[in-house]
């Protein structure tokens, strides 16, 4: 498997403040990436430094196989990337806006820009300083396409945009690399939208990478557990580490498997619940897997 990104033991400090710690990452070529994490974890601190707007303060970070400090037109001419804090020419018009960006990249295709262009549903006449936030996303967007990059980088693309646009958004997303086969690399706290595009996942907690896999691995791993017991009783102590947030209401203890296989896990929890009249093993979505790491992370801190 070849990587499109890597990041090996990388950190980042801002005077005492350690933003990003001894992180290593490996992104797909190929691959949607999801890189989730609570506010202030260190998300935006990364996508920041192995894009070379900040330094390391240890380790390395590469993109295209190239040390993220010796970044150049070569490499970013095959990198999109949007953010929701990008600012645009305001007193430009989309097609000014347009024609200022494709000297920049010897890749841009008109064509592909003027279906883009239908696709999102902006007109080429139109000022950016009278367009909605929704559309000025859309259109950093389409700047960033046009080229046809081999990686996009998206952080918290989905901020402030209405439930239309943002599924205008990540339709078009979708379908184009399908078609292109990028890779992209999506920073978001809009779990829910992340989980229609992403195929991997990385959760970072405190400047720390807490897991990276394949969602699908993640997915059949995490179950939502229900043991119904007999007589009430309450929740046993000294159970596995891998049992996480066990909670009891009335005759039901619940707790998320984090290791789940079938029949094993079954198996345990007859050694530690020998009352129980029922057990059930629930598929869990990336939202409710993400929460309830972000549970165990903030009992753990």
């Amino acid at each position: 498997m070849s990587y499109v990104i890597e990041t090996h033991g990388l950190c980042q400090r801002f005077g005492k403040t350690e933003a990003v710690k001894d992180l290593t990452l490996q992104v797909p070529q190929g691959s949607v990436f999801a890189f989730l994490g609570p506010n202030g974890a260190g998300k935006t601190t990364t996508i920041k430094t192995f894009m070379n707007i900040l330094e390391p303060s240890e380790g390395s970070a590469t993109v295209f196989g190239v040390d993220s400090r010796q970044l150049g037109p070569g490499q970013f001419s095959k990198i999109g990337y949007v953010s929701e804090n990008q600012e645009l020419p305001e007193w430009m018009r989309v097609g000014q806006f347009l024609e200022f960006c494709k000297p920049m990249y010897p890749s841009w295709d008109d064509g592909f820009c003027g279906k883009l262009l239908k696709q999102f549903n902006l007109s080429a006449d139109q000022k950016i300083k009278s367009m909605s936030r929704g559309m000025k996303v859309k259109a950093a967007l389409l700047s960033s396409l046009a080229f046809r990059p081999q990686l996009l980088v998206l952080d918290e693309p989905f901020s402030g945009l209405d439930p239309l646009v943002r599924d205008e958004f990540i339709r078009g997303v979708l379908e184009l690399t399908e078609q292109e086969n990028w890779t992209v690399f999506v920073s978001s706290h809009d779990i829910d939208e992340v989980e229609r595009l992403a195929d991997w996942v990385g959760i970072l907690n405190q400047g720390r990478l807490e897991l990276a896999e394949a969602i699908p691995s993640l997915q059949a791993r995490f179950r939502q557990m229900e043991v119904v017991v007999k007589d009430g009783a309450d929740v046993p102590k000294g159970l596995p580490e891998s049992w996480l947030t066990p909670e009891k209401a009335a005759h039901t203890i619940r707790f998320v498997e984090s290791r789940y296989l079938e029949n094993e896990t079954e198996t345990k929890i007859a050694v530690h619940f020998s009352d129980c009249a029922e057990v059930t093993a629930q598929p869990m979505s990336l939202r409710e897997i993400f929460l309830t790491l972000a549970r165990t992370y903030r009992l753990s801190a």
